[in-house]
């Protein structure tokens, strides 16, 4: 009798999206909608008829379907491209973000609502939705165009920092503290996982893949893509991080495989099915009767999402140098929320942080700004005509001035190869410090295990985190060897710097040559402190830490060239397959 109720349901639920679907397909309207609209039509807030019976398996196929639509969000996710929009997509979705949540939490505030639900209406303002922007792109044709490019970019960014705020979020849900150093240390505990997940999965999942797609089987492709995804959100949750983010992150792994395309057919399909029960669920805890109780916060949040968005993303491409035109044109189609926003609010929601009102609030802007979107980019033309018309002269001198100012700090082409291997090596620095941070964490975590339990009574509390930060230094050697090589580089660039006119001074000479070599030193030292200071207690007896500096000592005297050749080996690997061609 179960099953019948639950395919009931799912009759229902198909069969009025599909009706709904097709009427707003045919005015011209985002299908995303239809599908919220389908879930008020037959949600329990709609008289007079409870056509659902078991809401409780339709929430389930809704967390289906957020893992499918982030999974899908995912293989769209292109670290190539991430590479060529860089600094004016980061500023501009920065920018964004921190506008809006401040907005966001200034309207909570203004309402007299709690700080928890004005920091979730914060961050369900700041993030802008992909599926509907590409969509309304797609249907104008604008798709191919250069400020299109543009916005793609800052969607790419937006994503990361989405995955950032949901994590964020769920630490402060929990823990129920948003202390600076506990953001700081949740952050640095992320950005860790994401730099080793990352860089473990593209240099492990391309390979299996491609050994299953030998077998020139569609299904074996598909099972296997899915038992990765479904594997990753459980490694995720287990961490106590959103599924969402374990189904972006795996989704992003599998875009950088060369079988990224027959995935992407096989996968959809089922994106397309649980999506849609994800956004008609969305409608079915939505209740109308909100619209009227909340007029005045749903009409405010909506001017203020349109405008701040606008504002926002505009200056933010201004800023760096893009023509007004194309600013205004990015500023205006990102003008809305979605799919994130849904994501964030049902988060509050099973956290039991926020109250019920903030979801059906952010369904109805959502829905507002959906359907002013593809107005929104259809008038950016004729409202950036306007304004250069009507825009004061020395305004627009002003901007042009900045633009060519902004031309002159570019590197010219004899110092562009110092500014390239300068930020090269500031990346590699940084990725190899959060590489060794997760080392440590993962180490950490071992003495709250039952294995954990057991080793304390053999070997002493003390002994046994001793034992585990002399694993984790050993393991970490090849990244903090090439942590200090890369700041060695970096400290005789600077000592150059500093006494380039005392070439001929030997007294210079040395002192510079003590530069290159201590003060890569001490970072180093003072890093290793840090993470002893996250990680373990301060109070272990010294000696017992000196003792667990001696064999990583022994091993870098005796296999430096091994551990040398190893991070090369490695890095060479990861580039060659990021470097190839995608299809």
């Amino acid at each position: 009798m179960h099953g019948v109720v639950f395919v009931q349901d799912l009759a229902v639920i198909m069969l009025i999206a599909a009706i709904i679907t097709v009427i707003f397909h045919r005015f011209n309207q985002p299908v995303v909608l239809g599908y919220i609209l389908a879930g008020v039509i037959i949600g329990p807030y709609t008289p007079p008829f409870m056509f659902i019976h078991d809401e409780k398996i339709i929430k389930i196929l809704a967390e289906l379907g957020v893992i499918f639509l982030m999974f899908s969000l995912g293989l769209e996710f292109n670290l190539h491209k991430l590479r060529k929009v860089g600094l004016v997509a980061f500023i501009a979705a920065f920018s964004e973000i921190m506008l809006m949540i401040l907005v966001g939490y200034g309207i909570g505030r203004l309402f007299n609502w709690s700080p928890t639900n004005s920091l979730f209406l914060g961050a369900i303002l700041a993030i802008s939705s992909t599926t509907i922007i590409v969509k309304a792109l797609e249907e104008l044709g604008m798709k191919q165009e250069e400020f299109a490019n543009l916005i793609f970019g800052i969607l790419i960014i937006e994503d990361i920092f989405a995955i950032t705020i949901l994590a964020l979020l769920s630490t402060m849900a929990t823990s129920g503290t948003i202390a600076v150093n506990d953001i700081f240390l949740a952050l640095m505990k992320l950005a860790s996982f994401l730099v080793i997940s990352l860089i473990a999965g593209i240099l492990l999942i391309p390979k299996i893949l491609a050994y299953v797609a030998n077998f020139k089987n569609k299904e074996m492709l598909l099972i296997c893509a899915l038992g990765l995804c479904f594997g990753f959100c459980l490694l995720v949750s287990k961490l106590n991080y959103s599924v969402a983010l374990g189904a972006f992150l795996i989704g992003a792994i599998i875009a950088e495989s060369h079988e990224l395309g027959v995935i992407q057919r096989l996968v959809f399909p089922l994106k397309d099915m649980f999506s849609a029960i994800f956004f008609v669920s969305v409608g079915l805890l939505f209740d109308p009767r909100v619209l009227a109780t909340c007029a005045i916060p749903i009409l405010v949040i909506t001017v203020a999402v349109v405008l701040g968005k606008i504002i926002s993303c505009s200056l933010g491409a201004l800023i760096t140098g893009k023509d007004g035109r194309t600013a205004l044109r990015v500023g205006m189609s990102l003008a809305q929320i979605g799919e994130f926003s849904f994501i964030i609010a049902t988060l509050g929601i099973s956290l039991n942080v926020t109250d019920k009102f903030l979801y059906p609030i952010a369904v109805a802007v959502s829905a507002f700004t959906t359907l002013l979107t593809p107005y929104l980019i259809k008038l950016s033309d004729p409202f950036s005509t306007f304004l250069a018309q009507h825009i004061p002269r020395p305004v627009q001198k002003m901007f042009r001035r900045y633009r060519t100012a902004l031309r002159c700090f570019t590197p010219g082409d004899d110092r562009l190869g110092m500014v390239n291997l300068i930020r090269r090596s500031l990346i590699i620095i940084l990725i190899n410090f959060l590489i060794v941070i997760a080392i440590f964490l993962g180490f950490d975590a071992i003495p709250s295990t039952q294995m954990g339990d057991r080793l304390k009574h053999i070997l002493g509390e003390n002994f046994l985190i001793a034992i585990i930060w002399n694993l984790a230094l050993i393991l970490s050697l090849p990244f903090l060897i090439a942590i200090y090589r890369k700041l060695h580089v970096l400290c005789m660039l600077l000592a150059e710097v500093i006494f380039s006119n005392k070439q001929n001074n030997e007294r210079f000479l040395k002192i510079r040559s003590l530069i290159s070599y201590i003060l890569p030193s001490l970072i180093l030292f003072g890093f290793l402190f840090f993470l002893l200071a996250i990680t373990q207690d301060l109070s272990i007896p010294t000696w017992l830490l000196i003792c667990a500096l001696i064999i990583p000592a022994l091993l870098i005297v005796f296999l430096l060239p091994w551990f040398i050749k190893f991070h090369a080996r490695l890095q060479m690997h990861f580039n060659e397959i990021m470097s190839k061609k995608r299809f």
